[in-house]
């Protein structure tokens, strides 16, 4: 099969729930082995529509094939870069669909809303491919559970949480709500006040995180990812049992918390039997980006193993700062008896001197599912190792080479610099804006944790749960006089009574709010008495940037851009007409940017892309270059304290590689100056990175990034007047 039947992945981004309907419709045991001739009946009964299956399945190569038709005991795909892997999804997903599962009972679990949708996408095609032979079958997708872990635990826990005692009601806090009250809690119980240093919010957060995600206890995950804070474990331990209770008491969620609760739900007899029975079919895609806690659900949501299907490529497991370990795609076959498991090794993506030197990369990682990856595009140029005097020399290899692919026709887009850390992009960007170079590159503030769209969403958040003091203290903070001593005692004053928004009617607000309160009360009180059946979400946001405005153009500057961004949230708001689903949704799947910090427009029609090697997972470009490929950059100097980390920066270089199509450049700066307060010529020698072993090399061809001959060309004109014997002559004439 050529690569123009059977795309490579596409880039996938950002998820939600997705629709679901019941209906009634058995769900067979009939499932195709890969064998069938064309023609040959596959259970449907009608040599037409056999035809029409073995063409949809003829898109397929063997590999693809018997994973998307397998039958319903566990399956793993093992999907190397390149390989197909959303395309073998869909189809098994349709082919489910066909065979008569219902598809209201099927869930499909991915990272991104964009992945979700466009999986469901290409389900939806190929079940129209088969319209004319089976009537309405398209329309299945529509009623598959899609979402993401997080978005399909809040549907869940919305219609079942009673069960455990969890009110349904609750709000999601994200990221920074949660380091918003784990400051207030830390202010509270005075661990900022000890005579030395303790945790600042935000690493407080995600110690918290990390213990829940990995199911693991407190003084263990300070020894091993933080141990400068070891000892703080007491103090640690009383602000997160505070932050827990202060959770409760305003009936709040954070991420890690529909995880922990929809795992609650399925070890309760009741309500687990209850959520099993919903699903026929559970797959999950990237498994080797899921944490602990998701390999549980997992296992809570398919006991035996029956009807699971996990995809996931162990050698591009990156993300272990986020929790995720590598030993749920390892252990599947042990954890799911009968596994039977699929090597997808025909890649889409690369020419075959690429993946040679990709497959010896991770040929030496020391536990793996084995799979060498390989192409029908056997010609192609070999990989190149850059050997460059220095940081500035590496920024000129790549601007000229760079320039040079785009006069062959490679236009900059198609073209990517990947590197491990944000901060060794620098001197390149430099020299890009010495060259007029336009350039995009991945990272920058995300829409939803700017200031003025959190204060817009905290009025919504606290009518639809008046219990939510992290809110109403962002509410009442933007308020003139409002100090974060009289918000506390206002957010108490709420809590006391219940949540109920009269609460404040006896407030006297200070001197600087007396005209503005009123207006804010009446606006509450509005919100909150609205129908639920009935809501117009967008005309509520409406209402309030008419009243926030003012505040807005007090508080901050470049008003005016952030204005437009309540307007675009204001409209996206249209598609919805239940507050909470809308509050749900926006902090679950937020969008990534926002006009007011993004740089000047790039006016030109073309730019190279620089990028992260984990912002760059999943991505494709026609040339890569792969940059400080040094001991301390690859692998991180950060990142080399045992074995499992060592593992994952060699798969971090693994996956950097594996996203070029036809040229990949690997540099290695061999000179680093020191930086210090003022330059200086101060320097170190660099060692290759330890991934680049003898067999690695010689994937590769080895070249300097500039030669000594062409160094020394410019000189080869020119004549001195004084020869080295003269200068020797008039050395010894000073005795």
């Amino acid at each position: 099969m050529t690569a123009s039947t059977n795309p490579a992945d596409e880039p996938l981004e950002a998820l939600s729930p997705g629709g679901s309907v019941r209906h009634d419709g058995p769900a067979r045991d009939r499932f195709c082995r890969g064998r069938e001739e064309p023609g040959q009946r596959t259970g449907l009964g009608m040599n037409q529509e056999s035809t029409s299956i073995e063409t949809v399945l003829g898109e397929l190569n063997p590999p693809q094939r018997e994973a998307a038709c397998h039958d319903l005991s566990p399956l793993l795909i093992v999907a190397g870069a390149g390989t197909g892997k959303t395309t073998t999804l869909a189809h098994r997903v349709a082919w489910l669909i066909h065979q008569g599962t219902d598809a209201s009972r099927i869930l499909l679990l991915t990272f991104t809303r964009r992945a979700s949708a466009e999986m469901l996408r290409r389900v939806d095609a190929i079940l129209r491919q088969l319209e004319g032979t089976r009537q309405g079958t398209a329309a299945g997708s529509t009623r598959v559970w899609g979402g993401t872990f997080h978005s399909i635990a809040t549907r869940l826990l919305r219609r079942f949480g009673r069960l455990i005692e969890l009110p349904t009601e609750f709000s999601i806090l994200d990221r920074s709500d949660c380091e918003d009250l784990m400051a207030s809690l830390r202010n509270e119980l005075g661990l900022g006040e000890t005579g030395r240093r303790f945790p600042k919010k935000g690493t407080c957060a995600a110690i918290y995180s990390r213990v829940v995600n990995t199911q693991t206890s407190l003084k263990d995950v300070l020894e091993s990812a933080f141990p400068w804070c070891a000892e703080d474990l007491e103090g640690l331990g009383e602000l997160f049992a505070a932050y827990v209770d202060r959770k409760e008491i305003q009936h709040c969620l954070d991420f890690d918390d529909l995880l922990v609760f929809w795992d609650a739900l399925l070890d309760d007899p009741s309500a687990g039997a209850a959520i099993r029975k919903l699903f026929d079919c559970v797959l999950v895609d990237e498994y080797q980006d899921t944490n602990r806690l998701q390999g549980r659900l997992l296992k809570g949501l398919c006991p035996d193993g029956r009807g699971l299907t996990a995809v996931g490529d162990d050698a591009q497991s990156i993300y272990s700062f986020r929790a995720a370990t590598i030993r749920n795609i390892l252990d599947f076959p042990e954890e799911h008896p009968g596994t039977t498991v699929v090597p997808l090794e025909q890649n889409y993506r690369s020419t075959q001197p690429i993946l040679d030197a990709t497959n010896t990369v991770i040929a030496q990682a020391s536990q793996r599912h084995t799979k060498t990856l390989w192409s029908e595009r056997t010609s192609g140029e070999r990989p190149v190792l850059v050997d460059c005097i220095d940081e500035d020399e590496q920024s000129e290899f790549v601007v000229e080479t760079v320039l040079a692919r785009r006069e062959e026709g490679v236009a900059l887009k198609d073209q990517a610099v990947l590197f491990r850390a944000s901060h060794h992009s620098l001197a390149l960007e430099v020299e890009l804006a010495n060259r007029n170079v336009p350039f995009h590159k991945y990272g920058g503030l995300r829409f939803l944790e700017t200031a003025h769209i959190k204060d817009l969403l905290a009025f919504l958040k606290l009518v639809d749960n008046p219990r939510d003091g992290v809110a109403a203290t962002r509410l009442l903070l933007m308020l003139p006089g409002v100090g974060p001593v009289r918000a506390g005692r206002m957010v108490e004053a709420l809590l006391e009574k219940g949540g109920v928004i009269s609460a404040w009617d006896d407030v006297k607000p200070p001197a600087a709010s007396e005209e503005i309160w009123p207006r804010l009360m009446q606006l509450l009180k509005q919100l909150a008495g609205d129908n639920r059946d009935e809501q117009n979400v967008s005309a509520e946001l409406h209402q309030v940037r008419r009243f926030y405005t003012p505040l807005l153009e007090s508080r901050y500057d470049h008003a005016a851009a952030r204005i437009r961004d309540l307007e675009q949230l204001e409209q996206l708001a249209t598609r919805y007409n239940d507050r909470s689903r809308f509050l749900a949704e926006i902090t679950l799947d937020p969008p990534a940017s926002t006009q007011d910090f993004a740089a000047e427009p790039i006016l030109d029609d073309d730019f190279l892309v620089l990028s992260t090697i984990h912002s760059a997972k999943g991505l494709e470009w026609d040339s890569v270059f792969v940059i400080h490929v040094a001991d301390g950059n690859i692998p991180s100097d950060m990142a080399t304290g045992d074995a499992d980390e060592i593992e994952e920066e060699r798969r971090l270089l693994y996956v950097a590689m594996t996203r070029a199509k036809n040229r990949l450049f690997v540099c290695y700066p061999q000179r680093y100056y020191f930086r210090g307060r003022r330059r200086s010529d101060a320097h170190g020698f660099s060692q290759l990175s330890r991934f680049l072993t003898d067999d690695v090399i010689a994937c590769f061809d080895r070249q300097a990034a500039r030669n000594a001959d062409d160094r020394d060309e410019a000189d080869e004109d020119l004549a001195a007047d004084v020869t080295a014997e003269e200068i020797r002559r008039r050395i010894k004439d000073l005795w």
